[in-house]
């Protein structure tokens, strides 16, 4: 498995996504997930106190057990689903509590890569990232992130901590697909260049469609997509969508590869990703999502790619 870097942390290129655990799957699928991940060399493994409301973090701090320090524990934080009425998402105070909780549901001393889950407008970038540095110098945190942030966050958030004197995220975890390309269409990418920061995808298979399972407008039973009802489904099903992931398809078959290599070769080819978030409810699908990141591409070929999603 190829390993990348997330600040002082070494990861590998493609991570578990927990979001499933405690919402999709019980205790015992994702303890076989886990044992997947760790066998195929994944060492990132994302979760967050707002998947299945604390579930997912005890799952996989149960699943990991006396193997925790061989893996990077990232979780996140600070989502409005997550927060009493009235409370801010970046409050250092919150921060110390949302902090304590997760150590705990996690059964961990640290956070490896801890995470503000939703840019919080109210509160000053400086007093979150002051926050989050404490929890650091504590020893109870060992790198920062954020996610959903846009490019003048990111430079926002970095010169705050210049002013503030403290170390700034290592990272953005941001949706980023080869098909929603916001991520570089405004300019993320250059601000975590200039930051220093790496980019940290979600949603890289567009919540299945680009596995290669969906045909038409219609998700096979079960799927997530199936479930999904409204603007959260059509977001992923748009006709626009549906005819970019054909011409994928075609290529990537065009190229003896499966559309699920093209989605995540894609990604893992890019420099600036360090480690793509990929979920997974069994463990074949672990097994393909990393064997899919064997796909490098130069930078002709994404931009060739890239042209056939828009």
């Amino acid at each position: 498995m190829q390993t990348r870097r997330i600040g002082s942390l070494t990861t590998s290129v493609v991570g578990l996504g927990c979001n499933n655990f405690g919402m999709a799957i019980d205790a015992d699928a994702a303890h076989k997930v886990v044992d997947a991940a760790i066998d195929a060399g994944i060492s990132y493994f994302d979760t967050a106190d707002l998947y299945g409301r604390g579930t997912s973090e005890e799952f996989l701090g149960t699943a990991l057990g006396r193997r925790r320090d061989q893996v990077i524990v990232a979780t996140k934080f600070g989502h409005p689903g997550t927060l009493p009425e009235g409370q801010k998402g970046g409050d250092p105070a919150w921060i110390r509590q949302a902090a304590e909780a997760s150590l705990t549901r996690l059964n961990t001393d640290r956070i490896d890569h801890y995470q503000l889950h939703m840019p919080d407008s109210d509160t000053p970038q400086a007093e979150t990232i002051g926050a989050l540095q404490e929890l650091v110098d504590e020893g109870k945190v060992v790198e920062i992130g954020c996610s959903n942030f846009s490019a003048a966050q990111i430079d926002e958030a970095a010169d705050a901590a210049v002013q503030a004197g403290v170390g700034s995220y290592a990272s953005v975890q941001n949706y980023y697909s080869v098909l929603t390309r916001d991520v570089e269409d405004g300019g993320v990418i250059e601000a975590c260049e200039r930051a220093g920061m790496a980019v940290v995808p979600y949603f890289p298979l567009e919540s299945g469609l680009l596995t290669g399972k969906y045909s038409g407008s219609s998700p096979p039973e079960g799927t997530r997509l199936s479930i999904w009802k409204g603007e959260m489904r059509d977001m992923f099903l748009s006709e626009e969508k549906l005819a970019a992931t054909d011409r994928l398809t075609r290529y990537a078959e065009g190229h003896g590869r499966s559309l699920l290599e093209l989605a995540i070769g894609w990604l893992v080819s890019n420099p600036a990703v360090a480690t793509v978030i990929c979920g997974a409810t069994k463990p074949s699908q672990v097994d393909s999502n990393v064997a899919a990141a064997s796909w490098s591409m130069g930078p002709d070929q994404r931009s060739e790619i890239a042209a056939l999603a828009s």
